[in-house]
């Protein structure tokens, strides 16, 4: 009975220890601004947050103008991501039952990887490089598609849209890409596209969705939405005025795949550690029971087998660990937008007004922009956030 026990209490240790995680060694103190949180956790923080605290940095640096500094950590960001299906050695182990999903390196929800692309390709786009813009647009859709089972296709009106305005600008047929734009559109209906528009705002707004966990044993992956005051945009720039509703929302981007609710639960994980657990109840008190009434020595070694076995169940599913990864972008809009305007070269300033239900102005949300169109004939982009700095200068 003691040879029994020994090897039950030594394999349940042995359990215990692969599952149990360790103190966190890279604490990071956070001062919630993460132009500052985000260099000091990606030099002293976990490395599996890397990619994380890049996203965070680069939508805070495209709000202040910071184009620069956001280019580095979306180049951060895009370069791990282009090795996501080959699976580092932590998310690989996440797949397994006894490591945390949020012990994997981060690399977000689709519409997180789609963000982080589209952000890139509108930088693209400022720098003169609209072929690396529309690349990146192009990945930002595959990223929302399931390219290897084929159920479900991208549906963000935006980015087919603007795939089909630079390929009108360089010459070739968008007719494909504005009709895949045109048939998605549940919000504001995209206008008409004008090549020979120079002049682009990138706008966003509002409050994107974050992440929480449900179930016995947080393993249900579930979005709160996010919120905006502001439903539509109204540009003025000189004599000409645009008012613009959303492309897109990304708590619809959040929850679906291709318009279909997704159900992100963790349940391979839950059920096994729901049936260990219980199995292990049942095999603790039948062997211990059998063990205790019966006055048969061999008998009892047979119930305290069954109770060892019960106690290694037991282990097993403390080891266990469902609970879903609720890291988040979350420093996300809500809206995407875009509008163009025809400009002659020179100095101009654009008024944004972002408009509340009733179509009034929130004042404290009005930014100015003054900016240069060039005599090279190139496209002046622009990106404005509900968020972002004013007077700016692009």
């Amino acid at each position: 009975m003691k040879r029994v026990w020994g090897q039950a209490l030594a394999a349940a240790l042995m359990l215990l220890a692969a599952g149990c995680a360790t103190a966190p060694t890279n604490v990071v103190r956070l001062t919630g601004d993460p132009l500052v949180d985000a260099p000091n956790a990606i030099a002293n923080g976990p490395p599996r947050d890397r990619v994380l605290w890049d996203d965070r940095l680069a939508a805070a640096a495209m709000r202040q103008g910071r184009f620069a500094q956001a280019q580095v950590a979306l180049d951060d960001t895009l370069a791990r991501l282009g090795a996501i299906f080959s699976a580092d050695k932590e998310s690989k182990k996440a797949r397994g039952y006894f490591t945390a999903e949020a012990k994997k390196t981060f690399l977000g929800e689709p519409y997180e990887r789609v963000m982080a692309y589209y952000y890139r390709g509108i930088l693209y786009w400022m720098a003169g490089e609209p072929d690396n813009a529309r690349a990146c647009f192009r990945s930002a859709a595959f990223q929302d598609a399931d390219a290897e089972n084929k159920a479900y296709a991208s549906d963000y009106v935006l980015l087919d849209y603007l795939d089909g305005l630079i390929t009108a600008k360089l010459g070739g047929d968008g007719s494909d890409a504005f009709k895949r734009a045109r048939a998605e559109d549940r919000l504001a209906i995209p206008p008409t596209a004008n090549p020979k528009n120079n002049v682009l705002f990138f706008l966003d707004y509002g409050r994107g969705p974050t992440k929480y966990a449900t179930g016995e044993y947080h393993e249900e992956l579930r979005f709160r939405d996010g919120f905006s005051p502001a439903l539509e945009v109204l540009i003025r720039v000189d004599e000409q005025a645009v008012d613009i509703g959303p492309y897109d929302d990304l708590n619809f981007q959040a929850t679906t795949r291709g318009g279909r609710v997704m159900d992100h639960i963790l349940g391979n994980k839950a059920v096994f550690k729901k049936t260990t657990d219980v199995a292990g109840d049942v095999a603790l008190v039948g062997g211990l029971g059998t063990a205790i009434v019966s006055q048969d020595q061999t008998a009892q070694e047979v119930g305290l087998g069954i109770a060892a076995a019960g106690l290694i169940s037991k282990i097993v599913s403390a080891a266990t660990k469902p609970q879903a990864d609720t890291r988040s972008w979350d420093n996300l809009p809500l809206y995407l937008s875009f509008a163009s305007f025809q400009l002659p070269p020179g100095q101009h300033t654009a008024t944004v007004e972002f408009l509340d239900p009733k179509r009034v102005p929130i004042p404290s949300l009005t930014k100015t922009i003054t900016f240069t169109v060039s005599t090279d004939g190139k496209d002046k982009v622009l990106y404005v956030s509900d968020q972002s700095t004013t007077p700016q200068i692009q």
